[in-house]
This record gives structure tokens, C-alpha cells and sequence, in this order.
């Protein structure tokens, strides 16, 4: 293979966050969340809006639910969680209006498509399984049991490992900060996307090399800044 080729390949590589970037999973995180605090003998507040918490490792969320109720019981409220989640809360996840047409638009461009999430591996592939999308992936990553993977540096530096990626040459797409910091940990170039659970602000803040605005503007925000190396 000629080097203009391989660095042609190599260029065109994409890492994908799942929860806020291809699908809006809020419905089923919150019940599975709601579900976890009762079943710990708490009444949590029915008003109560979880969707900054979305994007970090799951005990991490469940230690700052937690807290309010003076509860140090994070292992129990992770295990009721995924019960209910792999159960029912995955199958509430709805694919945001316009992902579908763009990873179509990707795959046919013939850009190397990974997921990248800290949702556990197993979910994150029921959810794509479900919405139809898994035949987009040349590789579906998520965190495991044990803790394995579950922060972003860590996961991205397994995936580039393992698939040789070049950093420098790839990008990663997601909505929260968490996605722009795990990005730059590897050298990566990470974009923010606006329709996520991640302000602008946060985006901007944690250094997003570029935002795009909506689902359906993705694919061609994505291959232009790909093609611009």
C-alpha cells in the first residue's frame, strides 16, 4: 500500500460517545437512577433533573446522588442500576433525529467508525442492536466489569492501541467535557456537539477543538475537519 494511501486511512478514523451524541438515553438513565435510590430505601424527588450528571462513570454518578442522603452504599446503588437498565432503561433509548442519515454519510465515506462510551460494553451494544445501527461500527468500546475502561483517557487509549489508530489523525465526538478532556489525553482532536446533556460553556471550556450544532450537520462537520489534514 503507497504511503498516500495508508495516510489517508489513518486519517479518517472517528470515535463516538453514545449517551447525548447519538441518542438520547436521559428517560431511561433517570428511571434506572430513581429505581436505584428506592431500592436503596430512599424517596428521591420526582422533579429531579439528572442530566448534568450524564457522561462520567456510573459510580461516580451514583456517589453524587448518593450524598444528599448522607449514603456511602455505591456498589449496592451501581448493582440495583444495571438491574434495571438492562432490564428496561436501555430499550428507552431514542436516536436523535438526523444520527441515522449522517452515520449512514460516514460509513459511505469510508471513515474507520468506533464507539467510545464509559456505558457499560454489554448495553452499549443492546442500544445499538436495537436502534438498528451496529452495522455503522468497525468496533463497539465500553467500560466492563471491574472497572475496566471506565474513564474516557483510558478507553481511548485501548481503542487507538488496539486498532493502531493515529491520533493526530482521528477524532473523537461527544457532549460532555469528559469527551473533550479523554480526547486530548491522547492527542486527539475532540468535537463538541450542542444537542447533548454538555452546555457550550462546558464544551468551550474544556477545549473543544469544534462544535457542531445539529444531528444532521455531523457527518459533513466531521469530514471536513478530517479532510483538512
Amino acid at each position: 500500500m503507497g504511503f498516500a494511501c495508508y495516510r489517508q486511512i489513518m486519517m479518517r478514523s472517528i470515535l463516538l460517545d453514545l449517551d447525548g451524541t447519538l441518542v438520547d438515553s436521559y428517560p431511561g438513565i433517570r428511571a434506572s437512577c430513581l429505581t436505584a435510590l428506592l431500592a436503596l430505601g430512599h424517596a428521591p424527588d420526582d422533579s429531579l433533573d439528572m442530566r448534568g450528571l450524564i457522561g462520567p462513570p456510573l459510580e461516580d454518578v451514583m456517589q453524587v446522588l448518593l450524598q444528599s442522603y448522607g449514603d456511602n452504599r455505591v456498589g449496592e446503588a451501581v448493582a440495583a442500576y444495571r438491574h434495571h437498565y438492562g432490564e428496561i432503561g436501555l430499550l428507552e433509548s431514542v436516536a436523535y433525529p438526523g444520527i441515522g442519515d449522517s452515520l449512514e454519510e460516514l460509513k459511505r465515506a469510508g471513515l474507520r467508525i468506533y464507539l467510545a462510551t464509559s456505558k457499560r460494553a454489554l448495553f452499549a451494544c443492546r442500544i445499538l442492536d436495537h436502534l438498528q445501527f451496529t452495522r455503522y461500527f468497525d468496533g463497539i468500546y465500553g467500560s466492563l466489569p471491574g472497572g475496566e475502561f471506565d474513564h474516557k483517557p483510558e478507553l481511548l487509549a485501548h481503542i487507538v492501541a488496539r486498532h493502531d489508530l493515529a491520533p493526530s489523525h482521528s477524532l473523537m465526538v461527544g457532549d460532555r467535557r469528559y469527551d473533550i478532556a479523554g480526547a486530548h489525553a491522547v492527542g486527539m482532536r475532540g468535537l463538541g456537539v450542542l444537542w447533548g446533556y454538555g452546555a457550550r460553556d462546558e464544551l468551550e471550556s474544556a477545549g473543544a477543538d469544534h462544535l457542531v450544532a445539529a444531528p444532521v450537520d455531523l457527518a459533513q462537520v466531521v469530514l471536513s475537519i478530517l479532510d483538512q489534514h
